[in-house]
């Protein structure tokens, strides 16, 4: 059954012309749990908790801005999709979502692999303790030093994304007498039902080795022929935040269809196909996102009629959740500042923090809930717009929502599904200190990125 995407909003900051935004919610007080961790709830004196843990409190003892991770939620999601899956496939957390020392052990704990895109994120794996063998490698322009790196570490596949890759890796693993594992990243040519710069199967841009081209089944034909790579199979990846199966529908076919074309020129049968991430959330109570074991099933489906057709052994399947597993599991707790109603357009509300802790509404059009946590309130809704503190007019956390009028410098308020790529992707924009992130678990709460402080900033200042 088709959904809709994640719906993309105008591009710049102007006045919204009437009935763009959606009626205010019949309550303002209520957290739906569709956007919200699983623990979040309201205590008798009206004050959100998460974990058992009231966020005045966390506000007192750790300070705003903060993202603030339901530990219990994220695991209890890890779970999902590694049972969804079962034995018969292979569950690659896309630590570009947000990578942690802690988060590191959780996959490990609840047995998922984990998929890097940098060297970074790799020391953040290994760190960690993360099996070498459990961990994947992507990245569309990896240095030399970046899969020296991998390979030494024992790096359990690296995804190749180009001709020249292949010829450094093939060197690199030859030098240090090991038969690495790959697979190689394509272009399908699906136009996946998402924002512009988060659609990654289209022909023209920078990821993969074009199908339609040619270039995908040349890049098949170099690694067969160095004895240094072993071919494990092929990845595809269509985008992010996609809704909709029937990209991966298409994906798969074409994937197959490569599988088959290698079966015939040369007499191998790949046994493995990643179809990537992407699946989208819900951030705002508009957005249905499927469940886990749903994904699943289709995706088994899809892949067995496809080789069934194809005359071809069903490969074992991989996925790349990262933004379904972290995404709903955490959000972003802020302290309002100011207050400013422009007289028939609307409230802009002003918090501690901006497009250095969320730069996805600015960057991609993002939509997102949010609601005042500190305490409830029976006033009449008003139309906002929060803002941070940076020195843009596009510095936008929340381009349109309701607030209860009676809004004030000093209450809290947070902003869910903000666990993916919002710390990953912060900044220090006016030399802006990046949040810390605490995970909060049974009535206690850690830090587990501390808050940056003006040393840190300092230190790397060399003069």
């Amino acid at each position: 059954m088709s959904r809709s995407a994640h719906p993309a909003g105008p591009r710049h900051g102007d006045v919204l012309p009437e009935g763009h935004y959606q009626a205010p919610p019949a309550d303002l007080n209520a957290l739906d749990p569709k956007v919200w961790s699983r623990t979040v709830s309201r205590n008798a004196e009206g004050v959100a908790t998460v974990g058992g843990i009231d966020v005045k409190r966390l506000a007192a003892e750790f300070g705003t801005p903060a993202y603030v991770l339901d530990e219990e939620d994220f695991r209890s999601r890890a779970r999902a999709w590694r049972d969804a899956f079962g034995t018969e496939a292979d569950v690659y957390y896309a630590g570009k979502a947000f990578l942690s020392k802690a988060i590191v052990r959780w996959l490990h704990e609840e047995d998922l692999n984990l998929d890097v895109c940098s060297v970074g994120e790799l020391a953040v794996a290994l760190a960690a303790g993360m099996p070498p063998a459990r961990i994947a490698l992507h990245g569309n322009n990896k240095s030399v030093d970046e899969l020296e790196h991998a390979v030494k570490s024992g790096v359990g596949r690296i995804v190749v994304d180009s001709y020249e890759e292949i010829e450094r890796l093939a060197a690199i693993a030859a030098r240090q007498g090991v038969r690495q594992q790959v697979l190689i990243r394509i272009t399908v040519g699906v136009e996946a039902h998402t924002h512009e710069f988060i659609a990654t199967a289209h022909e023209d841009q920078k990821f993969g080795l074009s199908l339609n081209g040619g270039s995908a089944a040349e890049a098949v034909r170099r690694v067969l022929g160095h004895a240094a790579l072993e071919l494990r199979g092929i990845h595809s990846h269509i985008g992010s935040q996609i809704f909709d199966m029937a990209g991966f529908e298409v994906a798969a076919r074409r994937v197959v269809g490569l599988l088959a074309e290698i079966r015939d020129e040369h007499g191998v049968e790949l046994p493995e196909i990643d179809l990537g991430g992407g699946l989208g959330i819900a951030y705002t109570s508009e957005d249905d996102p499927r469940e886990p074991a749903e994904i699943a099933a289709a995706l088994a489906d899809i892949v067995r009629r496809e080789c069934a057709a194809a005359r071809l052994n069903a490969p074992r399947l991989s996925v790349e959740p990262g933004r379904a597993i972290v995404g709903p599991t955490a959000f972003t707790l802020y302290e309002v500042g100011t207050v400013k109603p422009l007289e028939g357009l609307r409230t802009y509300v002003s918090v501690d923090g901006g497009m250095s802790d969320n730069i996805r509404t600015a960057l991609y059009d993002a939509e997102y809930s949010v609601a005042l946590v500190s305490r409830t309130s029976d006033a009449e809704p008003m139309l906002v717009r929060v803002v941070g503190k940076h020195c843009e007019s596009g510095d936008i956390v929340v381009r349109d929502a309701f607030l209860p009028a009676d809004l004030a410098a000093g209450d809290l308020i947070a902003v869910p599904a903000t666990g993916a790529y919002c710390r990953s992707m912060a900044s220090n924009y006016n030399h802006a200190l990046k949040p810390p992130v605490l995970a909060v678990k049974d009535g206690a709460a850690r830090v587990i990125v501390r808050r940056e402080t003006e040393e840190d900033l300092l230190r790397l200042d060399i003069g």
